[in-house]
């Protein structure tokens, strides 16, 4: 379960930045989730509040944003989402798709006080 390891390093960066920025506890950390990262968000909520404990993280909430899946299409140059059970280019058929956008997990803000 690569969600465990992801928790753990985000609490690492909280408390890395707690030191560095001199914050006490972190309120809220917002991250960004693409469409195709394979990230389960539920596991990571129901990871975090254990593995934050008496850390800076303790008690943040976690907030997910969706990131869209972006596909450029080399046959016709289409850029954009494409339906994923159909994996085909919406305005030319092509399945010569190279993702753009799509598979990114990372850390967007911290609130702290």
């Amino acid at each position: 379960m690569h969600e465990l390891a992801l928790t753990k390093s985000l609490i690492e960066l909280v408390e890395r930045q707690a030191e560095a920025q001199g914050f006490h506890r972190a309120l809220e950390i917002r991250l960004m989730l693409g469409e195709y990262s394979g990230v389960i968000p539920e596991y990571i909520l129901d990871l975090f509040p254990e593995a934050a404990k008496d850390t800076p993280a303790a008690g943040a909430a976690l907030v997910f944003e969706k990131l869209p899946g972006r596909f450029q299409c080399s046959a016709c140059g289409y850029e954009g989402p494409v339906d994923r059970h159909a994996a085909v280019c919406p305005q030319c058929g092509g399945t010569a798709l190279k993702m753009t956008a799509g598979r990114e997990f990372f850390v967007d803000s911290l609130k702290v006080e």
